[in-house]
């Protein structure tokens, strides 16, 4: 009998040599498919970085599920060694304690399997199963709305010389993302400090904002409404948006751009003049809802060129 271990080995060992062969050709056709831009080209650019993406999501989802394959494989094989084992000691030991002549016994029943066996196939299927949504779900994510529309705010951010400075998502994104470009201006300030003073402004400026607000069922703001609205901006995570972006660069003094995947930026405070604080807008980068980045110089790196 052959020693499974070797065998075991050897397949997965042949399996990753293929594999690593493949990884190496698809490298080859993506430095293919970018000399084929042309400089100065942004659609075709755009179009080759989607295929990339794809391309290297597609061969991921099929190596993992090969590599799964064979382990599944592997553990049925070794339990048809075990199983051969233990059958040929049972027909070896069917000797009665009186010294009577060996009986081999054949049975008639087909051989059940054992629990453990079942445990381990229960296994092995459940773990296919979450693999398979997994790999799946690389695919969706790499031509979903938020993968392409992160994709395009970083082109538009490359060209200018910048890029992301991530800002946690815990609903003080805006003024986080604030107080990140006002550090870089050697302006300390807080998210508690902008929160008190929006909340301020906007209260002694309520007509400027009033009218913009409404509830969900399309009534317009009474005072108490806004009222309440100012406390929650001013004591909890509240999120924040267009209108208290406004109050920020009045507050400031201070233009703020805000970059965006869909039209151009939008430019709020233009006429305080200076260079305007960066702030980039995702509509779908987190399920709760939008959220805002901040940003910072590129650092070069020759693996952006197609990201």
């Amino acid at each position: 009998m052959a020693d499974f271990g070797d065998k075991k080995c050897d397949s997965e060992e042949l399996l990753l040599q293929r594999q690593r062969k493949e990884k190496k050709d698809l490298q080859a056709e993506i430095q293919k498919l970018k000399h084929g831009v042309t400089k100065g080209d942004k659609k075709k650019k755009k179009e080759t970085t989607e295929k990339i993406a794809l391309l290297e999501a597609e061969l991921t989802a099929k190596h993992q599920k090969e590599l799964a394959e064979l382990k599944d494989n592997n553990i049925v094989e070794e339990d048809a060694e075990i199983e051969e084992v233990v059958n040929s000691v049972d027909k070896l030991s069917t000797e009665d304690h009186d010294g009577q002549d060996e009986v081999v016994q054949q049975s008639a029943k087909p051989k059940k399997q054992s629990k453990a066996q079942k445990r381990r196939n229960k296994k092995a299927a459940k773990d296919e199963e979450r693999e398979e949504r997994i790999r799946e779900q690389e695919i969706e994510n790499l031509t979903s709305s938020r993968h392409m529309e992160a994709v395009k705010i970083k082109s538009v951010l490359k060209q200018r010389g910048l890029q992301i400075h991530e800002i946690p998502s815990d609903g003080n994104c805006l003024y986080a993302a604030v107080a990140h470009q006002l550090e870089d201006r050697k302006i300390s300030s807080s998210v508690d400090s902008l929160r008190t003073q929006v909340a301020k402004y906007m209260r002694e400026h309520a007509d400027d904002f009033l009218p913009f607000l409404s509830k969900d069922n399309g009534d317009c703001f009474t005072q108490d409404d806004f009222e309440a609205y100012c406390n929650d901006l001013e004591t909890t995570p509240a999120w924040g948006g267009q209108l208290e972006i406004q109050a920020l660069c009045n507050v400031l003094r201070i233009p703020v751009e805000v970059v965006q995947s869909e039209g151009p930026s939008i430019l709020t405070g233009e006429h305080y003049g200076g260079n305007p604080l960066v702030l980039t807008y995702y509509r779908h980068a987190y399920g709760l809802g939008e959220h805002y980045h901040s940003v910072e110089e590129k650092v070069d790196n020759p693996e952006d060129d197609f990201t």
